[in-house]
């Protein structure tokens, strides 16, 4: 198949959903098919990269949100591009520039176009005037127009199914949790990498490691673990608790480091490479987190692809990932947290526990991740032609009884 990926964003902005669409992408790649990537314009990239199948349309920082952009123009170039490239299906990330666009192509090349529900607004209205302008129930009903006459949704998660229906979405819906790519997260560094990385922060080998792993932003309730983490340093007097990422939260939260006199124990590493992010998990002991808006939660499947145990805040989402507590617990209160990590921190996995993980990761695969996507494409193609074919017959029929009378 000729794919076409509509996103507004893709790296080199870092974002749960930018690691989504890079999975998609490659792993397809891999199985075989063409994939184009049709996003924004980012002053860290160049305009368009073909050699890679990467088309950017001018674009502007989006508001109240300026790390992330919007497209101002391109329908008309998208179209012809499209047409180069004869297209077999749109899939949509974006319900804003880029997606509107992509209707379009798909429109104009009459080939299905599909959506992906990546982002759950209403946990993120606050950041257009403070909520004041859109509210829940806005969001549903630019979601269930935005949504009319698209061949196919994907939900990451049971929690964007149920969304969806709150919408009354009347277009096929299909849970497919996005996979992780095990040639990456899946390799292990040797115990001289992951020290080295260790040595890098100011950590000895033996040193109890929590890491969290997100954008700095408010909803994400990284001001929780900071919270914790004297609970926890109460058992483990030696941990310490290594924060990666950036964003609007990150000096509220180095305040709250140091008035709670944490300072040799928690640290902030910054953004950091794509490429390079694999290698903090195995570095880890612990993952953490107490963000309660994710939908589908990738920091999760990658840290349980790399062999790391995880807390996380409890959600529709770790419901369904979190089966046994080889994989990791869930927690709503801080002593749950704080029970949590000290329980991977104390007791060293079982083979039983590892076999446990090995099929839970099977699950979450990059493979089979696309191999889901793929049908879902086809069945659309399946009733897109037979939809066709059903007006076709039903046009002749009108002509011939025209005819006749």
């Amino acid at each position: 198949m000729k794919i076409g990926l509509f996103t507004d964003t893709y790296f080199p902005q870092v974002s749960g959903v930018a690691t989504s669409i890079k999975t998609l992408r490659d792993e397809l790649i891999a199985q075989g098919h063409q994939v184009y990537i049709f996003t924004t314009t980012d002053p860290k990239a160049k305009d368009d990269d073909k050699e890679n199948g990467i088309y950017r349309f001018p674009s502007i920082p989006f508001v109240s949100f300026t790390d992330r952009r919007i497209a101002i123009r391109g329908a008309f170039r998208a179209i012809k591009i499209a047409e180069k490239l004869q297209l077999d299906i749109v899939h949509n990330q974006t319900e804003f520039s880029l997606g509107v666009m992509g209707k379009v192509v798909a429109h104009h090349l009459n080939i299905p176009c599909l959506h992906t529900y990546h982002t759950m607004y209403q946990d993120y209205l606050h950041y257009i005037a403070n909520g004041h302008i859109l509210k829940s129930k806005d969001v549903g009903r630019l979601a269930h127009i935005y949504l009319h006459n698209i061949s196919g949704v994907v939900a990451p998660s049971e929690r964007v199914l149920e969304t969806m229906r709150s919408y009354n979405v009347d277009a096929p819906i299909r849970i497919i949790p996005t996979g992780i790519n095990l040639r990456v997260y899946g390799q292990r560094d040797s115990l001289e990498e992951k020290n080295a990385l260790r040595a890098k922060w100011g950590y000895k080998p033996d040193t109890p490691v929590l890491l969290s792993l997100s954008r700095l932003a408010f909803e994400k309730n990284i001001h929780t673990l900071i919270e914790a983490m004297p609970d926890i340093l109460a058992k483990k007097p030696d941990a310490q608790l290594l924060i990666v990422g950036d964003g609007p939260a990150k000096e509220t939260l180095e305040r709250q480091v140091r008035h709670l006199h944490l300072t040799d124990h928690i640290q902030f590493a910054g953004q950091v490479d794509n490429d390079d992010v694999h290698h903090y998990y195995q570095m880890a002991n612990v993952f953490v987190s107490a963000s309660d808006s994710e939908s589908q939660g990738l920091t999760y499947d990658e840290a349980l692809a790399s062999d790391l145990p995880i807390v996380v805040m409890r959600s529709e989402y770790t419901d369904e990932l979190i089966d046994d507590p080889a994989i990791g617990v869930s927690f709503q209160k801080r002593i749950d947290l704080v029970n949590g990590v000290l329980r991977y921190l104390n007791n060293p996995r079982t083979p039983e526990e590892q076999n446990k993980r090995d099929a839970k990761l099977h699950e979450i695969s990059a493979e089979v991740f696309a191999q889901r996507i793929l049908k879902f494409y086809q069945d659309c193609q399946e009733t897109m032609a037979e939809k066709q074919s059903s007006q076709s017959k039903g046009t002749f029929r009108n002509l011939f009884h025209r005819s006749r009378s």
